[in-house]
């Protein structure tokens, strides 16, 4: 209805009578507030600052397909809380607790897609939206005894139409042990405190390793490692005091401390967790590396609600929300 018609029709409200007024209520129906239940987590995020001016105290402009939509002071310029993350313009936003249950729970594309009611293109879609932040959110520094090691995953091109190399038949399994053109190399680098670094090499040598390890590792840290030269010469290069366990020897424990235990226990969880997937492609790789971090982050204290702040970079926020 156009304006000057409403006013016009509501001008006459007040000439109903009691009945007429009833009846107009009824048609009406029940008032529905703004935000469904479901949407309510919306509600606890904080105030953004405008995506494109980075103004901050924007005032309610209505809303936006369940979210509150703000509007800046400065530009005039018009977003909810989800615009700019990894989850804007995602539709059937009521169902996203549902699904983040579902990565919690380690479920494939289809168990998840057949769990939130959505169509298994969706799902997979939906999965590579919430794992961009985790993926990025790794351990930034390192100190005290840090075990570093690489694992292997076999190189796969699961989902392309076009393959790069001749296609290897069902159940076929790679032989070729260590690095390889079918081989691709995780370096992982884990703190006895249990924060967690990984990192898809290229290649396996030192001075990829050495760039990995740089910006990490403290310099006053000890780092602990099997015996192999790459990470001798990135000690080296860096400076580091260096463990290495010469398992070929048997030697598995030096001094009762330096071990690297706790690192092939961490990668023999990720294996063993990767297996219900039987096989991820290589490009999608660092999202499944993140994926297990968050899991193992959290552990017991994880739940829907923080995998969804995850996946919108609002992790902090949640954590002081829960410690008030």
């Amino acid at each position: 209805m156009k304006l000057i018609p409403f006013k016009n029709w509501f001008a006459q409200l007040p000439g109903l009578s009691r009945r007429q007024q009833e009846r107009v209520r009824q048609a009406l129906g029940p008032h529905e507030p703004a935000v469904p239940e479901s949407l309510q987590w919306l509600e606890t995020m904080p105030v953004p600052a405008c995506p494109l001016c980075q103004a901050e105290h924007p005032y309610r402009w209505g809303y936006q397909a369940g979210a509150q939509r703000y509007r800046c002071r400065h530009c005039r310029h018009t977003y909810t809380a989800l615009s700019g993350t990894p989850l804007a313009r995602l539709r059937h936003k009521a169902r996203w607790l549902t699904y983040s249950e579902a990565l919690q729970a380690g479920l494939t594309v289809r168990q998840a897609a057949l769990r939130c009611g959505i169509h298994k293109n969706t799902s997979f879609r939906w999965r590579h939206r919430f794992l961009v932040l985790p993926a990025d959110r790794k351990a930034a520094h390192l100190e005290g005894i840090v075990e570093a090691d690489e694992t292997f995953f076999a190189y796969s091109c699961k989902g392309q139409r076009h393959l790069d190399r001749p296609p290897r038949q069902r159940g076929q399994q790679i032989h070729t042990r260590g690095t390889g053109p079918e081989q691709v190399p995780v370096l992982v680098v884990r703190a006895r405190s249990g924060a967690t670094a990984d990192f898809q090499l290229a290649i396996d040598n030192a001075p990829a390793v050495t760039a990995c390890l740089a910006p990490l590792v403290a310099r006053d840290a000890i780092l602990c490692s099997d015996g192999a030269a790459v990470y001798r010469s990135a000690a080296r290069v860096l400076g580091l005091a260096h463990r290495p366990v010469n398992l070929a020897q048997g030697i598995r424990v030096i001094a009762g401390v330096y071990h690297i235990q706790n690192v092939n226990a961490y990668a023999s969880r990720l294996k063993t967790w990767m297996q219900r997937f039987h096989g991820v492609a290589t490009k999608y790789l660092e999202h499944y590396l993140g994926w297990r971090r968050w899991l193992e982050r959290w552990g017991q204290d994880n739940s829907p609600l923080v995998g969804l702040y995850a996946a919108l970079g609002r992790e902090n926020y949640f954590q002081r929300l829960m410690q008030t």
